[in-house]
This record gives C-alpha cells, structure tokens and sequence, in this order.
C-alpha cells in the first residue's frame, strides 16, 4: 500500500461513517436506535464499560483476599494498561459515572481528584479524554456553537408524545443562536432544520475544553462562557444573539468534558459559573443573554493544600456541596508500583539493559517513604503484607491483619512521601551515566541516595529516606541477591523443588492417616520417614513437638486447594514453600560461598563457576552487571 492508497482509504472511511440531513430525517434514526441520544456522563460510562472487565472476588482471589479482605473488586480493561496499584480509586469513579448516567444528584456534580503530585491525577482526566476522542460521532444541530443535541428543537408542549414515541428522555433547551437560526432562517420549521454529525477533539476543542489556572489579576469569565463580538456591536442590539461568541470552555466542553486544572489556584468569584452549571445544568450567556443549557462532565482536580485552603472558608459552601470528592493516593503495592516504572520506561527511548531486581529496589524505596510508621511491624514487613505476600516465621505464617494496619495508619497513608517523578528521574540519571549501557540495583541505590541529597526537605526526613536506602532496602537486596546466586548453582532448580515437594507430601500425608508408602520401583510397604521430613522442617524453625501440627496443616490444606479444583505445586503453602527453598539453597550455599569469593578457583570451582554466570544469564543478567553483582556479592554477602 502507497502513502496516497493510505490517506484515500482514511478519508473514504471518515465520510462513510458522515451523516447531513434534515431534523425529520435525524428522528428516524432515534427511532431505530434511541441509544444515540445519549448525555455526557452516560456517554463517559459506556465508554468505560464497552471494553469490558473483570470480577475478582476474595474467596476465588488469594491475593484480593489478602489485600482487601472480604471486598470485592472490580478492574476495568479501560484502565488495566496506564493504572496500577488505585483499584479502589479507579471504582470510585466509575460509580461515579455509573450515578451520573442514571441522573442520580452525582450527573449535577463536579468529579473532584485530590492527591499528590504524581500520583495520577492528570493522567486520569487524560484517558477519559483520549477516549472521547476515539469514541463514535455524535448528531448535533449544524452550525451550533454548542453542538447541542438535536432534539432540543422540539417544542415543550410536544415533547411528552415525542419521548413516548421514541423511547427517550428528552433534557435541555435550544441555545440563543440557535433559537434565532430557528426563527428567523427557518421560520420556526424545526423539521426541516440541518443535523451533521460531529466527532470530539482536544486540539480542535470540539466537546472538550480545558480551563488552567488564571492569573487573579487577569481572570475573565468569558474563558469560561464566551464573549461579546465588539465589532459586530454596531451591526446588532446588545442581546442579539448573532454578537455572541459562545467559545468559552463551558460552551466548548457541552456534551463531553470540561476540565479544571488546579482548579483552585483561581479566585472563588471566577468559579461561581460551576454552580449554576452543576445543580441547574446551566451557564450564563455573555452579555445580557438568558441562561443557556449546559450538558457535560466537569472534572477538577488539585493537590491537597490547595484542597484545605479552599474547604477551610466557610463561604465556600456553595461549591463545596456540589463536589464529589475522591482521593487519588500514590500506590501502595510493590507489584504495581514496577508496572507503573515498566510502563513509563517502555514510552522512553533508552535502550540500556536493566538488570533484575532493579525497578523492584527502586519501586521498594518509593513505597517505604509513602508508608505510615507501624508498631505492628517494621517497614520492610509492612510493604511485603500491603503486597500480598506471606510472613514466615518459624513454620507457620506470621498473622498481621492488614485491616489493622491500615486502621493504624489512618486514612492519609499514601497520600505523602516520594513521587513516582522522583523514581523515574532516578532511573533516568543512572541510564544516561551507564557507560556499559546496563543498570543494576546497586547503581540505581547510589543514583537514589544523590537524588535524596539533593531534595528539599527537612534534615530528619532526608535522614528517613537515605536509612531506606542505604540500610533497609540493602539488606533486602543482599536476601534476594544470595537466593539467585544459590539458585544458579542448582541446575534444574524448579524441578528439583518439584519432587522435594512431591516426595515431602506423600511422607506428610502417609504420616497424618498413619499408613505405609509403597516403594514405585520395588513394591516394598514403607513407614514414613521421619528424618527426610525433618530435613525439610528444620529450615523453617518447625521443633519436633510442632512437626505433627505442621504435617496436617499442609496435607489439609492441599486437600482443600484440590477439593476446590486447584492445582498444586511446590509453591502453594508459604511456609513449605520457605522450607523446601531454604534447604535446596542450604545444599549448595557454602559451595557458592566458596567460589563465589575465590580469587584462584581450580579446575572445578571454575567450571561451576562459569555455570553459574552462565545461569544467571539466562536469568536475565548481561555480562556487564553479572560481573558487578557477583563482585558485590564476593565482598558483602558472605563476611567471615
């Protein structure tokens, strides 16, 4: 296909899906497919769902559970690709939209979001905006500065036996202009008046307008509803609508979006507009106009100083009342902050290696300055259990109900702390002074550390975020960076877990129902052996006395997980999983020890050695950062 077959090939695909005709001709249309007339909130909300979604409910979703506890939670494919770690935000505002479409009070309401720089604010007002560009054409009255629906023309003494044929609603009222085209271009013939379809767009500010923040000593509100032509004011009266030019983000932003960026950055006098185009659905005409019919979603969104700035004066009530609020903290679990580093890194043009663990380290520090200091665990524990993870001590799962760590923490957890800006120009900073093109956790903990000194804040503070660094997250990285070096010195690691695990549940369970095991080679009736079983245990601190408690505990549980038509696997029950780990790893641990620190290897350490570089490869090492990790490892995870 040539350039010209391209562009043909767009432009006969736009015109097909074009319509131009007459009101009568419209009203056909409704009447095949009343869908087509639709107002902004529920057009917004259809948006969302038509791509679809999934339920995850906690007695089906082990890590829901753990999460959120008995709440169900629902994702919507909309979201799932640009948002990670805001599940419970994300369905906020869809219930909002959900309200809204159902001309519930929230359809007279401004969608509010609060929170942290960073966090995700803008980036949500510009997805909702994206699709309503992508979103089908809707039909407008031709020539209407507001691209107001057509149905507005029909008069209010019939609009009662208009709906019931037609199977709508019918909201709204023909604006100025148009009312004078009716008039005195048509002669009240509203059936014969033009209706075109029209598409959404931000640049073109067709259904979409945007309001920054004004200068105080230069706020106008005809920004927000229009102007008077001054050079059409010697042609016209003072009120005829042909002097109106109704460009204003209200007028722009009529049934589809008006956003307000930091929204009170502006003085309360120029916001005065929202009140009357919430609850009354109306906005001023510039001039000395009648008040014109507005249909459309109005998102705002500041952080939050602004936010108690405003809420702190009283006679701000008017518009307070007519705000949903909805909080938008910075993520909270480890898994889908790396999402949210994968996916901006992705959108760059480095073309630099990344080493495992690396966005994770990152991802860690940013979570721990976010999370409230707990006296139920420290906050290293703290992050894995808000992701999810189980604490093993001693053979058994450590309870901490993460119910009571969010009660402790009150509700502004996550609502401070570092941005994932910070993150991302840490990141940034250690790719471009790579000279091997390839990052590492170390280099993105020194390339913290600068940044922090570097920050504006309070010496205490700066204390707090460089102990992440330099003591919390580094003593987690030497736990990671031990198990993957152990890990490559056992070939075949998974299956050799595999039949641990196999062979440790068959004993389990022979011992529970107190039964004999038959050898699959010979036949022979044999007891079950405790000392193999023990092998295993001890690694997780299982005594002798708790062994039995232990054993039945896992064959239950697996029976369960089988019973409810799951699949099981070495990696199933936390704490066997911990235990057949730490003893395949305990196998070869003073091996790797030995050669990992060896200066002079003989023949054989060299050849396991060169094995396990050669594994850690395959794991996603290059030779550069392989090189400096294992030298790292040498001369810090193994001191004598």
């Amino acid at each position: 296909m040539d350039f010209r077959e391209i562009i043909q090939r767009d432009r006969e695909r736009q015109n097909k899906g074009k319509f131009e005709g007459t009101f009568l001709e419209y009203l056909e249309l409704v009447k095949k497919n009343p869908d087509i007339v639709k107002l902004a909130h529920k057009r917004v909300h259809d948006i969302i769902l038509q791509r679809g979604g999934e339920v995850l409910k906690p007695e089906e979703n082990q890590r829901v559970r753990k999460i959120y506890g008995n709440e169900v939670i629902k994702r919507y494919n909309f979201f799932k690709d640009d948002f990670f770690g805001i599940d419970k935000v994300l369905m906020k505002i869809v219930n909002y939209f959900h309200s809204a479409s159902m001309k519930g009070e929230e359809s007279r309401q401004v969608l509010y979001l609060v929170g942290p720089v960073g966090a995700g604010k803008s980036s949500l007002v510009e997805a909702l905006k994206k699709a309503l560009e992508q979103s089908e054409p809707i039909y407008a009255i031709k020539g209407c500065p507001m691209r107001e629906e057509p149905l507005h023309l029909i008069p209010k003494h019939l609009r009662k036996d208009f709906e019931k044929m037609l199977g709508v609603e019918i909201e709204g009222d023909l604006c100025p202009v148009c009312r004078y085209r009716l008039l005195n271009d048509y002669n009240g013939q509203y059936e014969n008046f033009p209706v075109v379809t029209t598409d959404f767009s931000i640049r073109s500010r067709k259904g979409i307008g945007v309001v920054p923040p004004v200068d105080p000593n230069n706020q106008d509100t005809s920004i927000l509803t229009g102007s008077i032509d001054i050079s059409k004011m010697d042609m016209y009266p003072e009120d005829d609508p042909r002097i109106f030019s109704l460009n204003g983000a209200f007028n722009v932003g009529n049934r589809g979006i008006v956003e307000f960026i930091e929204v009170f950055k502006n003085d309360v006098e120029y916001l005065h507009t929202i009140i009357t185009a919430t609850q009354e659905k109306s906005i001023p005409s510039p001039g000395k106009g009648s008040m014109i019919y507005f249909d459309g979603v109005i998102i705002a969104h500041s952080n939050e100083a602004e936010w108690n700035k405003f809420k702190s004066d009283h006679t701000n009530e008017a518009i307070l009342d007519r705000i949903v609020k909805i909080e938008v903290p910075y993520c909270l679990e480890l898994n889908e902050e790396i999402k949210i580093y994968e996916k901006i890194l992705k959108k760059s043009n480095f073309k630099a290696h990344i080493a495992p663990h690396t966005i994770e380290v990152a991802s860690m520090f940013a979570i721990l300055t976010r999370l409230a200091p707990s006296g139920k665990a420290d906050p290293m524990t703290k992050l894995k259990i808000y992701n999810g993870e189980e604490i093993v001590e001693k053979g058994s799962t450590r309870k901490i109900d993460i119910m009571e760590l969010r009660e402790e923490a009150g509700i502004r957890e996550g609502m401070t702390g570092i941005s994932t800006r910070f993150i991302i120009k840490a990141i940034d900073n250690a790719l471009s002074n790579s000279e091997f093109e390839c990052i590492n956790p170390l280099s993105i903990m020194e390339s913290i550390i600068k940044s922090v000194k570097e920050l504006d804040i309070g010496e205490d503070e700066r204390k707090r975020y460089l102990g992440f660094v330099q003591d919390t997250i580094r003593k987690e990285y030497n736990k990671i960076l031990e198990k993957e070096i152990t890990k490559a010195f056992i070939y075949g690691y998974r299956e050799q877990a595999e039949s641990l695990f196999n062979n440790y549940l068959d004993h389990a369970e022979a011992y529970v129902n107190k039964t004999k095991l038959k050898d699959k080679y010979t036949g022979e009736e044999l007891q079950p052996d405790e000392k193999f079983m023990r092998s295993i245990e001890e690694h997780i601190g299982i005594s002798e006395g708790s062994a039995k408690g232990f054993r039945t505990d896992v064959t239950s549980y697996m029976f369960y997980v089988i019973r409810n038509g799951g699949k099981i696997d070495y990696t199933s029950y936390e704490p066997l999983k911990e235990a057949i780990e730490k003893k395949l790893i305990a196998s070869v641990k003073d091996l790797s020890r030995v050669v990992t620190k060896s200066r002079v290897r003989d023949k054989e350490q060299e050849e396991k050695y060169n094995a396990m570089v050669e594994q850690m490869k395959s794991n996603g090492y290059c030779e550069h950062c392989c090189d400096v990790v294992l030298k790292y490892a040498a001369n810090n995870l193994w001191k004598d």
